[in-house]
């Protein structure tokens, strides 16, 4: 019995950084750029767009298509390095938990 009061106690500690971590995660604002940073797109933790910065050289008729290409492939740059940041710090939670590998927490 005391060592199910015990892991109850871990089970709470770890809900409460797990809180806290995911409202880092909420905080955070990742840039994400391309065309060697003529475009670059401002995402929060949770993936949300938040800004965009064009370069005024790419507002050609011509480039159109190009300039879309640059949107996409920031937005790409900045949901790829958010999620890598979030998955840092939620591995420093789930360190001693015994989770198959490549499980991702939370579900």
């Amino acid at each position: 019995m005391k060592d199910l009061m015990g892991m109850m106690g871990k089970v709470k500690e770890m809900q409460a950084k797990m809180e806290k971590v995911q409202a880092e995660i909420a905080s955070l604002s990742i840039e994400g750029k391309s065309g060697g940073g003529m475009v670059t797109v401002t995402l929060d933790g949770k993936g949300q767009m938040t800004g965009i910065k064009i370069d005024p050289s790419m507002f050609k008729e011509d480039d159109v298509e190009i300039l879309e290409d640059l949107i996409v492939a920031a937005h790409k740059d900045a949901k790829d390095k958010g999620e890598a940041q979030a998955q840092e710090k939620m591995a420093s939670i789930t360190a001693g938990l015994p989770l198959p590998p490549g499980m991702k927490f939370p579900f």
